[in-house]
């Protein structure tokens, strides 16, 4: 029985964007090249032009030989996972594609392994030739054989011969099929609301041609609008623990916050991918945004949504001073999201409504975009619990350092995937 190896890539520039994909068949026992593949495909996702690739390399060695074994290889994690069946398959466009595939040969003749990148060059250069044949106007001219395929067009041998399998791989691989949509949005991922493991490749390492370096869309769910939540710089009430809401002496940053305000400000100018800057209404939230808006060359805008909670008359109070003076309504603010703070405060469940409501509204007006909230430790842990679908008692089950970095994306179909929490490493000498 032959064996043959298939390598296949794809990538699209922009995600989606202009997209194409790469592929061959090599000889398992000599390495031979047997067939090569490569089309611009319009429009797509890295992860549509990864399994376009994967499909193309399977139909030309199908026509090599319909009864060989397969070996796969490919550095796209997901694809791999996903044909495997060690992962599942959500995403809309994912699903007719992997059953395609699957179609190809008879279960059992094809194994799939995982590559590093640099072993898979030889696709990724064929993806990219297509991808610049397509910005050109025109389609990459596939090589159907390296040795075999230089042979009459009309083979008459039987179907395991090398003349008339060389001919059949460059037929299928020439044949023309169309151009898989975009995808519409995180369809891919394991629910709404919930961290994507499945299918949110950027979290496995694997983004190929991102539209924008650091924090950027995930490979196959389209670009999301994505939150990059700023807690403010440290204030004379931070070191001593105190509450320190929306209903109190509104403090300013202190030296030290300022100094930390400094040092994300290089930090983000480093990536490069803040595109815009909001903040709450607050003092010491309008001056971190304001240094650093000015290092990123940006303005701030300002949305009172972002504000902290109202604590009442625990403002300014200490954890253990709340304790002593007002034990009864501490422990029932503790037990009960709904339960407010002494003196008319807000409740985490009037918090967790005005957040979800800006959340909404900025997802809208920054879809597609990386945006720095700069706001607050109640309004940060928040958003990233209802991005978890965790319960109310989760928040005081995160711990949010001062002028610290969470990240949270947000697609078009609701799904979120929450990227970073807590990140202090900006911070450090």
């Amino acid at each position: 029985m032959r064996e043959f190896i298939v390598e296949a890539d794809g990538g699209s520039r922009g995600n989606p964007g202009p997209a194409g994909y790469g592929a061959l068949v090599a000889d398992a026992a000599t390495g031979e090249t047997l067939a090569e593949a490569a089309e611009y495909i319009g429009v797509a996702t890295n992860n549509v032009a990864e399994y376009r690739g994967l499909l193309a390399g399977l139909r030309a060695a199908h026509a090599l030989d319909p009864g060989a074994r397969v070996h796969v290889r490919m550095d796209s994690k997901l694809v791999v996972e996903q044909m495997s069946g060690r992962w599942k398959i959500k995403h809309p466009d994912m699903k007719p594609l992997a059953a395609e595939a699957r179609g190809v040969f008879a279960p059992g003749q094809v194994t799939y392994e995982w590559i590093p990148r640099e072993r898979n060059k030889h696709a990724d250069r064929l993806a990219n030739e297509a991808m610049d044949a397509g910005a050109k106007g025109g389609q990459w001219s596939p090589t159907a054989s390296r040795a075999a395929l230089d042979t009459p067009p009309e083979p008459s041998g039987p179907p395991g011969d090398a003349t008339a399998g060389a001919a059949r791989a460059r037929a299928a691989m020439s044949k023309p099929r169309p151009t898989e949509p975009p995808a519409a949005g995180g369809g891919g991922a394991a629910g709404a609301g919930s961290v994507v493991v499945e299918e949110d490749t950027a979290a496995l390492g694997e983004q190929k041609h991102p539209s924008t370096p650091g924090w950027s869309a995930a490979p196959d769910m389209g670009a999301p609008a994505t939150f990059v939540l700023l807690r403010h710089g440290e204030t004379p009430l931070t070191p001593q623990k105190r509450f320190s809401g929306s209903g109190g002496t509104d403090p300013s940053l202190s030296e030290a916050g300022r100094e930390q305000a400094r040092r994300v400000a290089e930090a983000l100018a480093r990536r490069g991918t803040i595109q815009a800057v909001v903040a709450s209404p607050l003092a010491r939230t309008r001056e971190t945004a304001g240094i650093v808006a000015a290092r990123l060359g940006l303005d701030v805008a300002i949305d009172d949504g972002l504000r902290e909670t109202d604590f009442g008359a625990w403002e300014g109070l200490t954890f253990g001073e709340v304790r002593d003076r007002y034990p009864d309504d501490l422990n029932a603010w503790l037990a009960d999201p709904a339960a407010r703070p002494t003196g008319g405060g807000e409740s985490f469940t009037e918090t967790a409504v005005r957040i979800e409501a800006t959340r909404e509204k900025l997802v809208a007006a920054y879809a597609g975009r990386t945006v720095l909230l700069v706001t607050h430790v109640t309004p940060i842990k928040t958003f990233v619990r209802l991005a978890l679908g965790a319960p109310d008692q989760a928040l005081f089950r995160m711990e949010l350092s001062a002028a610290s970095l969470s990240a949270v994306a947000y697609y078009a179909d609701g799904n979120a995937s929450v990227r970073l929490f807590n990140d202090t490493s900006h911070l450090r000498p």
